[in-house]
C-alpha cells in the first residue's frame, strides 16, 4: 500500500482512546516512519500525546507540536508530531482500563475530525482505535455508538440532511492479500442472520462495485459468500442463498457489477487471496462480521486496515483494538496504522470515498 503520497489537504488522525495504545502507535508512527507522516496531524489531547510520545524506546520519541489549525501540519518540521487540541484538555486516564472520561474525548476527536472532513478542511481520516466500553460509559450520545462506523455514517446523514437509511455505509477490511466487504456489521449474531435480506446484499455489492472500480481502473471482481455452510447445498443446509442471496446476485449483474456466487463461504477467501494468474476474486462480499473478519486477521493484523465504504470522505483505520492488556508498555506496533495512512493516501488520490 502507497505510503507517500503528497496531499493538498492535511490528514486528520484521531487519537483513540487515551487508555489504549492509539496514542502509542501514532507516536511510534511519526518516530519511525517520518516521511510517510509527514502532512498529517493528530485530533487529539496534546498532554495524552506527549506520554505517549515518552513511551517510545531507543531514542525514537519525537516532540509533540501543538498546532491550532490543520493546515498548520502541512509546515511541521519532520519527526514533530503535531497535535490539535481538540476541546478542553482531558483528564488524565490510567493505561489498560475502561474510562467514561477516555470514550467521551475519544467520541469528541471523531466527531470533529469528521466534522472537518465533512466540511472539506482535511483530506481524509483516519482514526485510531476506541475502546466500545469506554465508549459507552461516557453516556449520550456516545452509548448509542457500538462503533467508528455508526458515528462516522451518523453524522454525515446529518451533513447531508438525510435520514441515516439513506445513507448507507459498509466496512471493507484490506490487507495486500485478501479484501472483504461486510453486510452487515456490529450486531449479535442472531440478528446478522436477520440482516442477511436480498436489498442489504444487492446494496452492499453496488457500495462496493462503486467504492473499488476507480482504485482498480475496471470493473472489480465481486465473489459473495453464501451463509450457510456448503452455501446451503442446493437448500440441504438452508435456503437463503436460493430465496435472497441468489437473487440480488443477479440483480447486481443487471445493473452492470462482475458479481458472482453464492460462494462457499470456508473456500471463498482462498480463491480471493490467490495472486497472480490464479486470481479469481478482487474482493469477497461476507454475510456477517466474523465471517469476513477472522480470514484477514489470520494472514496477520499488522497490515490490516479498515476502510468505510459509502462515505462522502476517505475514513481508513488500523484492523485492530485497544489492547489494553499491553497499553502504556511500549510494545505496541504501529504496521497497522501505517497501512492505514498510506491506504488514506492512495484513496484520496484517486478520488474516492
Amino acid at each position: 500500500m502507497p505510503q507517500s503520497t503528497s496531499l493538498a489537504k492535511p490528514l486528520a488522525i484521531t487519537m483513540g482512546d487515551a487508555a489504549g495504545i492509539g496514542p502509542e502507535i501514532i507516536a511510534k508512527a511519526y518516530a519511525s516512519q517520518a516521511a510517510s507522516m509527514q502532512g498529517s496531524f493528530v485530533a487529539g489531547d496534546v498532554q495524552a500525546m506527549r506520554r505517549a510520545s515518552a513511551l517510545v524506546a531507543q531514542g525514537l520519541a519525537c516532540p509533540v507540536l501543538q498546532i491550532s489549525d490543520p493546515q498548520e501540519a502541512l509546515r511541521v518540521p519532520p519527526r514533530c508530531i503535531p497535535v490539535l487540541q481538540v476541546g478542553a484538555p482531558m483528564l488524565s486516564v490510567p493505561y489498560g482500563r475502561v474510562s467514561a472520561v477516555a470514550g467521551e474525548f475519544a467520541g469528541r476527536c471523531v466527531q470533529w475530525a469528521a466534522q472537518k472532513a465533512l466540511d472539506g478542511a482535511v483530506a481524509a481520516l483516519v482514526t485510531a482505535p476506541l475502546n466500545k466500553q469506554s465508549l459507552s460509559a461516557a453516556g449520550p450520545p456516545w452509548d448509542s455508538f457500538p462503533g467508528h462506523t455508526e458515528i462516522l455514517q451518523a453524522l454525515a446523514a446529518r451533513h447531508a440532511g438525510l435520514p441515516l437509511e439513506r445513507l448507507p455505509v459498509r466496512m471493507m477490511l484490506a490487507n495486500e492479500e485478501l479484501r472483504t466487504v461486510l453486510v452487515s456489521i456490529h450486531m449479535s449474531l442472531r440478528h446478522a442472520i436477520e440482516a442477511v435480506t436480498e436489498a442489504a446484499v444487492l446494496e452492499t455489492i453496488r457500495i462496493t462495485d462503486a467504492a473499488l472500480r476507480p482504485v482498480l481502473g475496471r470493473a472489480p471482481r465481486i465473489a459473495v459468500a453464501g451463509l450457510n455452510p456448503h452455501a446451503g447445498e442446493g437448500g440441504l443446509f438452508g435456503d437463503e442463498e436460493q430465496r435472497i442471496i441468489g437473487p440480488a446476485i443477479a440483480a447486481a449483474r443487471q445493473a452492470g457489477c462482475h458479481a458472482s456466487g453464492p460462494w462457499p463461504p470456508d473456500t471463498v477467501f482462498m480463491q480471493a487471496r490467490a495472486t497472480g494468474p490464479q486470481a479469481r476474486f478482487d474482493v469477497v462480499i461476507a454475510m456477517y462480521h466474523d465471517q469476513g473478519l477472522i480470514p484477514v486477521k489470520y494472514l496477520g493484523v499488522e497490515q490490516g486496515v479498515n476502510l468505510t465504504l459509502g462515505m462522502p470522505f476517505v475514513r481508513t483505520s488500523p484492523d485492530h483494538g485497544t489492547a489494553f492488556d499491553i497499553a502504556g508498555k511500549g510494545l505496541a506496533d504501529a504496521a497497522s496504522l501505517l497501512a492505514a495512512v498510506g491506504m488514506a493516501r492512495q484513496w484520496v488520490g484517486v478520488g474516492r470515498s
